[in-house]
Formats: structure tokens, C-alpha cells, sequence
């Protein structure tokens, strides 16, 4: 029996030692990936200190209205995820891409992630930054929520929301959120650079799976995905939706314009993910929408026809 039990021990710690092996492996390497990236890293927008950590400020074009482009949770790189569609409208239009703390080329920071912080620190940026409003807010996913808040406390900043795949506040009654403990295995993976060995996850991005992103700047957004997989701030993003998500339904639909584009659901795991979009924007006034044949991130897989709506849209407003 002793045998047997000396056996086991041996066989638990050799694997428990080829486990801390390829951990010190992996690390390594991405600390020496990280440092052949850094010159990848370098701002391509304004930072601006916000609550004593720095926050990305994005901008390009000159036009009377000014466009704000919002990030879904967890997404590495806003400010190249939305090229594709910012780049079709700049022209025309002055765009502005903030990146929350956790975000692209902003610091991930120890600040709380309640409605009311998100929402300053975003306004705060633009401020800094030397952009003011009113705005024309762009918000994907999870942003849906910070944009109909804006639209609630300020309404006078907000001249229309044109959601992208925007979430309303009654998705998340029932939205199956991550568990704490893969959200903290994710991280860990992504902290240690286990990523690294599964290339085809960052590859995966929507910008670039469209080849919306020179080769440049898919190895730009490779780079920011590697440091930004998960990370604190889009943790307690999480953990604080709900809560965040209650307290804009209790502000009631915002008496501002919208146009929302709505994917075919099949990328988000609920069911009647369209339909609460269908009826939010009912309500609203001057509310419009459109259903798209496409996944979650639409303004990658349609940015043309979405950008020719949007502006037909606000020109009409």
C-alpha cells in the first residue's frame, strides 16, 4: 500500500512540476514577446489623465458633428476594432474613439466600474481631450448601457445613439454571465501569455477576420490583445453589470433619437436577444432599426452599409 501510495505521490508531483515548467516556459516567452512589441504600444491618439491613470483619446476627421464610438466588454483594441466603420465616416464627420481603463492603449486602473464611474471617466476623456459636445454616440454591446445612461443624465450631450448591437437593460435579467472562476482562469492564461500558443483567438477579431486592418496594424492589435485579454477593469465590468444595467431601466427610455443595428443573435447565447432590442428602440422616440444577417460585431462585418445608414440618419435628424 505504501508502494502504491509512494507511486501516486511521485506521479502527482512530476506533473505537478511539468505544469510548473510550461508555466515559467510560457511566462518567459511572453515577457520577451512583450518587450519586442513595446514599440507597437505606442499611443496612436491623445492620453489624458483621468482619475490618476491615463486614458486613450482617439480622433480623426474635422466635421461639425462629432461622432463617439463605444467598445462591447472585453474588446482589446477599440480603436481598431471600429476602423472599419470610423474610417467611412471621418470624412464627413469628426469621430472620437475613448478607451475605458483595462482598454487598447489605455492603463488598467483600480477604479470602480459602476455606471456613474464609467460614464465620467468617458466624459472626463473627452473633455481633456479638447472634445465637446453634444455627441452622436456609437456604442456596441455591453456600452448599449452607458450610452442610454449618458443619454438619461445628460441629455443635452446626446444628440442621437446609433446602437451596434447595443444591449438594452432588460438582456441582462437573464444574460448567462461568466462565472468569477473562468473569468480569473482566462486571466491568468492571458497574464502568463498561454494565448500565445493559440494564435488563432487573437486572429479570430472580427477586424481582422474581415481584413478591414492593414498588415501593420493586425499586428498592432495582436500586440494590444496579449496585454489586454481580460483584465481587471473588463472584470468588474462584468461583475457590475447588472446593477449597472437596473439602474438604466429605472431611468426609463431616453427622449433622444435611435437607430439601431441588430445582428442575427446567433453570437450572443440569448434567445430573444433581437426582440428586446426590437422593443427597446419601439419605445423610443424617433426610434428605428435594422436587422442584419451578420454576428455581434456588425460595424466589422457591414461598416459600408452601416455607415451610409448612420448618415443618412443623422442628416435627417
Amino acid at each position: 500500500m505504501r508502494k502504491i501510495l509512494r507511486k501516486l505521490a511521485w506521479v502527482f508531483i512530476t506533473i505537478i512540476g511539468i505544469l510548473l515548467l510550461f508555466i515559467a516556459i510560457s511566462f518567459i516567452n511572453h515577457r520577451i514577446q512583450l518587450n519586442k512589441e513595446s514599440a507597437m504600444l505606442s499611443p496612436i491618439g491623445t492620453m489624458v489623465n483621468v482619475n490618476n491613470h491615463q486614458m486613450h483619446v482617439y480622433t480623426e476627421g474635422s466635421g461639425t458633428k462629432t461622432l463617439v464610438f463605444m467598445s462591447g466588454g472585453g474588446t482589446a483594441s477599440p480603436v481598431l476594432d471600429f476602423k472599419g466603420l470610423y474610417s467611412k465616416l471621418s470624412d464627413h464627420y469628426k469621430i472620437a474613439v475613448v478607451e475605458k481603463a483595462g482598454y487598447g492603449y489605455s492603463d488598467t486602473a483600480a477604479v470602480s466600474r459602476d455606471i456613474d464611474t464609467i460614464l465620467e471617466e468617458t466624459r472626463t476623456a473627452l473633455s481633456l481631450a479638447g472634445i465637446q459636445g453634444p455627441y452622436i454616440l456609437f456604442p456596441h454591446s455591453m456600452s448599449g448601457i452607458e450610452a442610454l445612461y449618458w443619454a438619461q443624465k445628460y441629455p443635452a450631450e446626446v444628440s442621437c445613439i446609433i446602437g451596434l448591437d447595443p444591449a438594452v437593460p432588460a438582456a441582462y435579467e437573464n444574460y448567462p454571465l461568466p462565472s468569477d472562476a473562468m473569468m480569473s482562469l482566462t486571466s491568468f492564461g492571458a497574464r502568463i501569455g498561454f494565448t500565445r500558443f493559440f494564435p488563432a483567438i487573437a486572429n479570430s477579431s472580427a477586424a481582422i477576420h474581415e481584413n478591414l486592418l492593414s498588415e501593420q496594424e493586425k499586428k498592432m492589435y495582436r500586440a494590444i490583445f496579449y496585454q489586454k485579454t481580460q483584465t481587471s477593469n473588463m472584470m468588474d465590468e462584468v461583475r457590475m453589470i447588472r446593477d449597472n444595467a437596473k439602474k438604466v431601466e429605472e431611468g426609463g427610455v431616453p427622449n433622444v433619437p435611435m437607430y439601431f443595428f441588430i445582428s442575427d443573435g446567433k453570437e450572443v447565447p440569448l434567445d430573444d436577444w433581437r426582440d428586446l432590442l426590437v422593443t427597446y428602440v419601439g419605445a423610443a422616440n424617433k426610434g428605428k432599426y435594422m436587422v442584419l444577417d451578420c454576428g455581434h460585431y456588425i460595424h466589422d462585418h457591414e461598416p459600408g452599409m452601416i455607415a451610409e445608414e448612420s448618415a443618412k440618419f443623422i442628416e435627417g435628424l
